[in-house]
């Protein structure tokens, strides 16, 4: 009786699960409308505040004119141009070649935590940004794809495909995970990982030594509550595990915050060290700060490692920056 009466619970409980997920479910699909208008309202924010990446190089569209170098072979020069002149010119193309990103939210019990000193459960703003930087990228000629679940699309309505698609499979299990999903990248792509980053560190370190394999380079952007930061409670108070499962009191949580912001300091160290042993950046955003800043620091730290969206080789042999 004691055996079946354990299976019932645990097959209730199963079902409760299902439903919270499905539910859980349904509510990102009616909010991703607007989550895509906001990222939508950041990327536009963003684009007024960087330079384009146009530079010379092989393509078909025409870019500028300059003048002819000692180093340039005769074949180059434009003689209808310099024929109205006394300088020989070079007509220089648009430098054009796609770069892959593969993007991946956190989207994990952990993230749907919002305190009352944010505007936004994590989730949300790990959606903001990620689909604010498809905007940007796809806007620049990339390809941007979302880690498991998409092919690389270069298409403006990439942004549109990505959020359709995270609708459609938001309650499968590669979104649920707290860390992305042992695919394997193409070669020489990027990864724009954004999450809250709380797994063991030596658990992310070898998932991001696993992508890393095939010369991709990535980005981490730990999205975290500033009461994750700061635990800015008194007294008795309750904690319960993300999934629901494990519940601790503490009876003056005041006691605890310096160890506890040293431990989430130490944390942090070996996840940052973690990346930059590959040559990735690691960026810290709280939820309570724009979602511009993240995604404007991420490009510019894309446009100055490159000046065009790409990793120069000696940054990646020096460990790359945060």
């Amino acid at each position: 009786m004691a055996a079946q009466g354990s299976a019932s619970t645990s097959a209730r409980a199963g079902q409760a699960t299902v439903v919270a997920l499905e539910g859980e479910a349904h509510g990102l699909a009616d909010r991703l409308p607007e989550l895509i208008l906001e990222a939508l309202r950041v990327a536009n924010t963003v684009a007024h505040g960087i330079h384009g990446r146009r530079r010379a190089g092989t393509g078909e569209t025409f870019w500028q004119f300059r003048q002819f170098q000692g180093s340039d072979p005769a074949t180059v020069i434009d003689w209808r141009r310099s024929a109205s002149s006394d300088t020989l010119y070079v007509r220089e193309r648009e430098w054009e070649a796609s770069h892959t990103f593969w993007l991946w939210p956190d989207l994990s019990a952990s993230m749907a935590f919002r305190s009352h000193l944010a505007p936004a459960a994590k989730r949300d703003r790990a959606l903001v940004l990620m689909l604010a930087a498809a905007e940007l990228l796809v806007r620049a000629g990339e390809r941007v794809a979302l880690m498991g679940l998409t092919p690389p699309m270069a298409s403006r309505k990439a942004t549109s495909r990505i959020a359709e698609a995270l609708a459609t499979n938001e309650s499968e299990a590669i979104l649920r995970a707290s860390l992305p999903p042992p695919v394997r990248l193409t070669r020489f792509s990027s990864a724009m990982l954004f999450g809250d980053f709380l797994d063991p560190p030596a658990t992310i370190a070898a998932r991001l030594n696993q992508m890393a394999e095939n010369d991709v380079t990535g980005h981490l952007v730990q999205i975290m509550d500033p009461a994750e930061e700061t635990l800015p409670y008194d007294g008795r108070m309750e904690f319960r595990s993300p999934e629901g499962g494990e519940r601790w009191v503490a009876d003056r949580v005041e006691t605890l915050r310096p160890d506890y912001q040293k431990k989430l300091a130490a944390h942090r160290a070996e996840v940052e060290d973690a990346a930059r042993r590959i040559g990735w950046s690691f960026l810290v955003h709280h939820t309570d700060r724009p979602a511009a800043e993240p995604l404007l620091t991420l490009i510019m730290r894309l446009q100055g490692m490159a000046g065009d969206y790409r990793w120069k080789p000696e940054a990646r042999a020096q460990g790359g920056a945060s």
